[in-house]
């Protein structure tokens, strides 16, 4: 229902409203609950990291050709540009609103021939043109609340493309890792078919003096078809994994390839990190803060569905030429959503819901975070107790090997002993290497999971 008032009553309603529009209705984005966390993660010190974001935590790597490629695919990855495309679209959203909102009407000029009758018969032209405006008051915040909604939805649109950052760095770590991974297994392998090769050549010289058997031969080449059948499949999975960092770097397969075979070693196991306290990661973490802003947002929206139920205050006027003749108008206009109230009630319960509903999300985010931190440092050090275990065992099994070679050759060992210690050294040789990979990527994941690098936009190759 909308009421047009003029001279006293005009003023008067304008100084009633005015009066009880005080503050912004609904509660406000920027009193969020508290949410309580521990103070220390489970296996944690307690001593604090600080703010992590700006931390390019792979250079710990020291792999100059992975840094190359970060550097390389921070610019180029379509994920990253379709998260920083979708910030853009909230900063438009952005500065669509404002605490006062004011539209400007016109209509074209327009000219008309006027032709008179009679005798004396006459022509003239007549201009007409009418523009119009109307300014609409904040009285009671709903528009500042739809202000302070966007600049929520900005906020989020921002953490929301560090954590796409995040896990972007995760996928480029973990394929590049698992790429120099296979790269080494294939090279475990090829030098497990040499020795196999020794041993069938050496099998074949004690046949032609009767000390062997075409059973001791038919094993020898069965273990070493076996290790050659593996080298298709480590090319096969090595290839995989450069075609994965191609379409993460959003550059052709080609080149990549002849980069990447060039080959760097394993990734190496940087010392720590410090994990922090988990009070750091309501700062650190992108997927925490992206959950704070949509909170905000959606306190904001209750505020913005609050105002709709009020009455609203606009000016409007007029101006106009007509012919030569000037007109215009001027006046406030009152707006009481009386006949629709049920539908705003109900509206504003939604809204309310959905705040809540946010709440809990932010909280849930929360504990996540804090789990994801506590997983990720309890992997990290059972890997690396796991591969300086492996790798103690790998060295055994490479002097038992030595030894029952040199036994064999000496004529003091059966062949099948030769062959089990030659699987043995195999096996332990690539579940270490193995293990090397698991803890190099774990190393990463807690990076992450702390919020290391989130706010890395580019960085020297």
């Amino acid at each position: 229902m909308t009421f047009l008032c003029t001279g006293r009553a005009a003023l008067s309603v304008i100084a009633i409203l005015m009066v009880t529009a005080c503050s912004a209705v609904g509660p406000d984005p920027a009193d969020l609950p508290d949410t309580r966390v521990q103070g220390s993660f489970a296996e944690g010190t307690a001593a604090p990291v600080g703010q992590v974001g700006t931390n390019a935590f792979w250079s710990g790597y020291q792999d100059r050709t992975l840094s190359r490629l970060i550097a390389e695919g921070l610019g180029t990855s379509l994920d990253i540009i379709t998260a920083n495309e979708r910030i853009r679209a909230a900063e438009a959203d952005l500065r669509a609103t404002a605490p006062l909102a004011a539209q400007v009407t016109g209509e074209p000029a327009s000219a008309s021939r006027i032709r008179s009758g009679g005798d004396n018969q006459s022509t003239g032209y007549t201009s007409t043109a009418n523009l119009s405006a109307g300014f609409v008051f904040d009285l009671f915040g709903g528009a500042r609340r739809a202000r302070e909604g966007a600049a929520a939805a900005h906020a989020s649109a921002e953490a929301q493309a560090q954590v796409t950052r995040l896990a972007w760095l995760a996928e480029v770590i973990g394929a590049y890792s698992d790429a120099r991974f296979y790269q080494q297994a294939l090279a475990l392998t090829r030098d497990t078919i040499q020795a196999r090769e020794r041993t069938l050549s050496v099998t074949r010289d004690m046949q032609a003096l009767g000390l062997a058997t075409d059973y001791d031969i038919a094993q020898t080449e069965a273990l070493l078809q076996t290790a050659r059948a593996d080298l298709p499949n480590y090319e096969a999975q090595f290839n995989a994994q450069v075609f994965r960092l191609s379409t993460l770097l959003n550059q052709q397969a080609s080149p990549l390839m002849g980069r990447m075979q060039g080959g760097s070693g394993a990734l190496r196991i940087p010392p720590g990190p410090g994990a922090g306290v988990p009070a750091e990661l309501l700062q650190n973490r992108p997927d925490v803060r992206a959950a704070q802003a949509d909170l905000s947002q959606a306190l904001a929206a209750v505020g913005v569905a609050t105002a709709d139920m009020l009455p609203s205050l606009s000016l409007t006027g007029t101006v106009s030429d007509t012919g030569g003749a000037n007109s215009w108008g001027f006046g406030p206009r009152v707006s009481l959503p009386i006949a629709n109230q049920g539908v705003l009630q109900a509206n504003r319960s939604r809204r309310i819901s959905e705040a809540r509903q946010a709440d809990l999300a932010w909280r849930s985010q929360v504990a996540a975070a804090v789990e994801d931190v506590q997983r990720s440092q309890s992997n990290l050090r059972r890997y690396r107790d796991r591969v300086q275990a492996l790798d103690q065992a790998a060295t055994s099994y490479d002097r038992a090997y030595d030894l029952a070679r040199t036994n064999f050759e000496a004529g003091a060992l059966a062949l099948v002993d030769l062959l089990d210690a030659d699987r043995q050294r195999a096996a332990a040789r690539l579940q270490a290497a193995s293990a090397r990979n698991e803890a190099a990527k774990a190393w990463s994941a807690l990076q992450i999971a702390t919020g290391a690098g989130a706010a890395v936009v580019r960085t020297a190759e």
